[in-house]
């Protein structure tokens, strides 16, 4: 059963996973129970780190919609907790929850690295558009100790191999000294991820992640560096943060920010009953007009997954969005195609002596 709202986390809920064999219901056995189990699950529970080794760090993807044709990940779950994650089911083939478990239990691949440069230095690797953080965001929180994603970046600025970022963290900062040279010669490209301004709205919808005004100091640091930025203001969400999509360009624009995108709120597996939990609690005289709408440009559903609309939606209300975004980006001369990076650059090299002993 959903639990109440958990301070700093995006849900209380450990919701059971679309693979798990076992269902459990709540009842009162009359010695208590459900009063302790509820006094327990108001407890904020603390954050674990998993350390694993993997034997591939790079992704491919399929998809028309999404800008690149690799990704890297160095964690899995992400500690923001953002409620609406797209991301938040792959914890179901850990045998974990994409509630809280999400959240709370990070998965952390500690040889990500040399991973990465055991795959570049291959003979028949060519480089292609690729992106670190598409999934789970690379500057959690863990990210300050473990730095798995500068070491990344390392191995990528060693092999002259293009890349871009998306972050809704301030930690990318640290990682300047790096991005900045690459920026000059076309090999890099920062997205900060804004899909609000309100404070008080971003501390129930993505608790964990660097406040919005921290995030507009973020776009102004990189872009004083010389690292090209653009603002993701995404997901649209009905009649919550879509009010303010052309106030969030703005701000972007005066901060530094010289492209931006918009996508619409998705509700994959569990994240559909997760989200609608999650919008009862916090707003529970706008729920029903908000899944209305989501309805309306989801051809009746909760959620399509089809290539090609999933982004973006259907029907007048999507359209109108779309309408919205495109005239706010024309008038504050914001570019919303993807920046192209110099992918001829790459320069194969030789993996580190200690590299093949610690692949597995």
């Amino acid at each position: 059963m959903p639990r109440a709202a958990i301070k700093g986390r995006g849900t209380a809920w450990a919701i059971e996973h679309r693979f798990t064999g076992e269902h459990h219901e709540s009842f009162d056995d009359g010695w208590g129970t459900l009063e302790q189990a509820a006094q327990e699950e108001q407890s904020a529970p603390g954050t674990q780190i998993i350390e694993q080794t993997v034997k591939s760090i790079l992704s491919g993807n399929d998809s028309p919609d999404i800008p690149f044709d690799l990704s890297i990940n160095p964690y899995r779950g992400c500690e923001h907790g953002c409620v609406y994650c797209f991301a938040r089911p792959t914890h179901s083939y850990l045998n974990l929850s994409p509630g809280l478990d999400f959240e709370t239990k990070i998965i952390a691949k500690v040889n990500a690295a040399l991973r990465l440069r055991a795959t570049l230095s291959a003979k028949g690797y060519e480089p292609l558009p690729l992106n670190i953080g598409s999934a789970t965001d690379a500057y959690q929180p863990v990210e300050r100790r473990l730095r798995l994603t500068r070491g990344l970046i390392e191995v990528l600025a060693e092999f002259r191999h293009a890349f871009s970022i998306i972050t809704k963290s301030s930690g990318v900062e640290r990682d300047i000294d790096l991005l900045a040279p690459l920026a000059r010669d076309n090999l890099a490209a920062v997205y900060v991820s804004v899909p609000t301004l309100d404070g008080a709205l971003a501390r129930i919808m993505e608790p964990r992640a660097a406040s919005p005004e921290r995030r507009m100091k973020t776009i102004e640091a990189l872009a004083k560096a010389g690292i090209p930025v653009g603002v993701s203001v995404s997901p649209m969400i009905p009649f919550i943060n879509e009010p303010e999509l052309e106030h969030v360009l703005e701000r972007a624009r005066e901060a530094g920010a010289t492209s931006a995108f918009a996508t619409v709120l998705r509700l994959p597996w569990e994240v559909n009953p997760l989200f609608q939990q999650w919008l009862a609690a916090h707003f529970p005289k706008r729920a029903a007009r908000v899944m209305a709408r989501v309805h309306e440009m989801r051809g009746g559903r909760d959620n399509d997954p089809r290539f090609r609309s999933r982004m973006t939606g259907q029907g007048v209300w999507a359209q109108l969005l779309a309408q919205r975004f495109e005239k706010a980006t024309q008038r504050l001369g914001l570019r919303t195609e993807r920046r192209p990076l110099d992918l001829s650059a790459f320069r194969r090299a030789a993996p580190a002596p200690s590299a093949q002993a610690s692949l597995f």
